[in-house]
């Protein structure tokens, strides 16, 4: 009787497990299936697709007529101005004394040490008598060889003395004439920066001088728009007071740094053969000549992807992204030209990329068409 209740008993637990294992199998079969068949969510992005790329609107730089060669010129000692030979616009040449200051301190530093030369060769004329004596007598046995080496090396001092007095003299001479300020080359004054009375320091510039000759524009361009004047080959250049006159320009310079107060970029447009009515200080127009701006396609700056220096946008392709490298120019408005890496119907992610990664799958919730 016990037997057959504790076989019952077996039975039961064992068909109790059995019902168990077959409930956990089919659990786990269902998320399993569940798994497989249950597709990866789609990211949904705006979208643009790209037109055929147009010309950027043309844009003037004002600027001013400048000499290809200007030399800034400055006192080398520190004086008070006692006269100033020329005015703004004085045609001067080579050799010729623009301004001079006060000598009168150093003409009296070149008085002393006139005076020290002066003294430093009577020495010396006297060291070296007592010398030619004492090698007479050094001869004539008459003195020892010690007494007559004070005399050499008293003549070797009295020689040095003088050599230094003489340097000292030559220095003084040097900063005598070093008050008066001259013209290195011949040229136009362009600028004024000192007047008579005024004390300057050595360094300090206080004329400039442009050598006649080749012409120049000055411009200021801000960074956003380098690029697009570096690519240009050619420049129109127009004047204000010569409203007939169009020349042709190119770029010859571009300073390497910004100015810290503007945040511009000092660029020199040389002029191809300028007429003589092309004045120093003639107000200028500085623009990219017809067929110059090269079309670009403009995105707008939220597409952009940038996370070292080569900037890049997220390029659609049947619902799947591609990172593609562009070069880009000038921005502006909200907006950014690429130069290249796209083409007219690419469809790029508008704005969320920094969300985004290589082959992730999107949907398009919208499309700007530009």
């Amino acid at each position: 009787m016990r037997l057959n209740i504790s076989r019952k008993k077996c039975y039961y637990a064992l068909a109790i497990l059995a019902a168990v294992c077959l409930l956990a199998w089919c659990l786990v079969k269902s998320q399993v299936a569940e798994t497989t068949t249950k597709p990866e969510p789609l990211t949904v992005v705006r979208t643009q697709v790209i037109k055929p790329a147009t010309a950027a609107p043309g844009y003037s730089y004002a600027g001013e007529v400048r000499g290809r060669y200007e030399s800034q010129l400055a006192f080398q000692v520190t004086g008070k101005i006692i006269k100033r030979n020329v005015e703004l616009g004085s045609v001067v040449n080579a050799g010729d004394v623009l301004m001079q200051i006060d000598a009168k301190d150093i003409q009296q530093l070149v008085n002393s040490s006139s005076a020290q030369v002066s003294a430093a060769q009577s020495q010396l004329k006297l060291a070296e008598s007592n010398l030619n004596r004492y090698r007479q007598l050094l001869a004539s046995g008459a003195v020892s060889r010690a007494q007559y080496d004070q005399y050499v090396n008293a003549y070797d001092a009295a020689a040095a003395a003088a050599q230094q007095a003489a340097a000292q003299y030559t220095q003084g001479a040097n900063q005598l004439d070093y008050t008066l300020l001259t013209a290195d080359k011949a040229g136009v004054v362009s600028a004024i920066t000192a007047e008579a009375g005024q004390v300057v320091s050595a360094g300090q510039t206080v004329v400039t001088i442009v050598r006649d000759g080749e012409r120049e524009i000055e411009i200021h361009v801000p960074e956003n728009r380098l690029e697009e004047l570096k690519a240009a080959g050619q420049l129109d250049v127009t004047f204000w007071a010569l409203p007939t006159v169009t020349l042709e320009g190119r770029v010859r310079e571009i300073a390497p740094m910004a100015d810290p107060v503007t945040r511009t970029f000092k660029v020199r447009v040389s002029l191809l053969n300028p007429p003589p009515s092309v004045k120093l200080g003639m107000t200028a127009a500085v623009a990219l000549a017809d067929g110059a701006v090269r079309p670009a396609i403009g995105i707008p700056l939220a597409a952009l992807y940038q996370t070292g220096d080569t900037p890049a946008v997220w390029v659609v392709n049947d619902d799947s992204l591609t990172l593609r490298p562009i070069r880009t120019g000038s921005f502006g408005n909200g907006t950014i030209r690429v130069l290249s890496g796209l083409q007219p119907g690419d469809r790029i992610v508008s704005n969320g990329v920094h969300k985004l990664k290589e082959g992730q799958r999107v949907k398009t919730a919208g499309e700007i068409y530009e």
